[in-house]
């Protein structure tokens, strides 16, 4: 079933850091991401999401989803499912969430993300992350200083 996830990024001394989750199931680092709840849009999914998983909440850029098949590894066999992913400009992080004792969250450059990242299809979605940088730095660009 179509899940939806987010990219939570900030932007620092123009270098861009994602920050990844634990999985619940084998500790590998993911970004968070899940099922819509009825009548939840994709930008509301995302920040409970990223809140239950991690802790934060930002500003979700709704302009530049990326749709890609990321493999789920159940009991015996491996099956991919659509993952709509959408960046989230991170604002906040708390240092309590509803997963903390599940998951542990850790930022690193995206120019070091291929450290962190063990499967091909979540590396996929960091490259065309990655495509988009250009737009994502002026997007934050100004939506700091438009807060300011």
């Amino acid at each position: 079933m179509h899940r939806i996830g987010s990219i939570p990024f900030d932007v620092i001394d123009n270098q861009i850091a994602l920050l990844f989750v634990t999985s619940q199931t084998r500790g590998r680092w993911v970004l968070p991401k899940g099922l819509a709840k009825e009548g939840e849009t994709h930008s509301e999914t995302c920040q409970r999401e990223g809140f239950e998983e991690a802790g934060i909440s930002g500003i979700v850029m709704e302009d530049f989803p990326i749709t890609l098949p990321i493999q789920r590894k159940n009991t015996d066999q491996a099956n991919a499912v659509p993952v709509t992913y959408y960046p989230l400009l991170v604002e906040e992080q708390s240092k309590q969430w509803p997963e903390i004792d599940k998951r542990e969250r850790h930022w690193a450059l995206l120019s070091e993300a291929d450290e962190v990242i063990e499967h091909e299809d979540l590396l996929a979605l960091v490259r065309h992350f990655e495509t988009l940088t250009p737009w994502i730095k002026e997007y934050a660009a100004s939506h700091r200083s438009s807060a300011a």
